[in-house]
């Protein structure tokens, strides 16, 4: 079963249509403190609507306690300083999708110890995508090539 993992997400809204995505998908979604916002936030249900119950949300305090949860299953980090275009990696049964902060994206010590994707985009002044729009595209596609569409 595919997870995805949220670093630090800052923005109420993103991680609520992320919410919202992985319900559903029936996919578990796990969050590592700090949050810019609180579990309880107006917009965060708001962006997730009325689906937060069919979520199986995890808050972790820490990067070692997601590392714990995952039991050393593959992470597999979306960035923009990836090395691979993710649609062209092989994703796998029981993958760790990771997602960073919207202002800093993921820790660099994450990325090097990690297979690392990136998501094109045509426009050079465009420097990333909307988070929510980024964790969607990343599981669609893993997903997809999984199988599970």
């Amino acid at each position: 079963m595919l997870q995805v993992a949220l670093i630090y997400p800052e923005i109420p809204p993103n991680t609520g249509n992320i919410a919202r995505t992985c319900a559903a998908t029936n996919t578990n979604l796990h969050l590592v403190e700090p949050l810019g916002f609180e579990i309880n936030d107006r917009q965060l249900k708001r962006a997730g609507i009325d689906y937060w119950e069919y979520v199986n949300v995890t808050v972790h305090p820490n990067i070692e306690s997601l590392r714990q949860a995952s039991q050393d299953a593959r992470w597999i980090c979306f960035s923009t300083r990836g090395a691979t275009n993710f649609r062209e990696f092989q994703f796998q049964d029981g993958d760790w999708l990771l997602f960073g902060s919207e202002s800093k994206g993921l820790p660099e010590e994450i990325i090097i110890k990690n297979p690392a994707v990136y998501i094109p985009m045509e426009h050079p002044k465009v420097r990333s995508l909307n988070l929510s729009v980024s964790a969607a595209l990343g599981l669609f596609e893993a997903r997809r090539q999984l199988g599970l569409n």
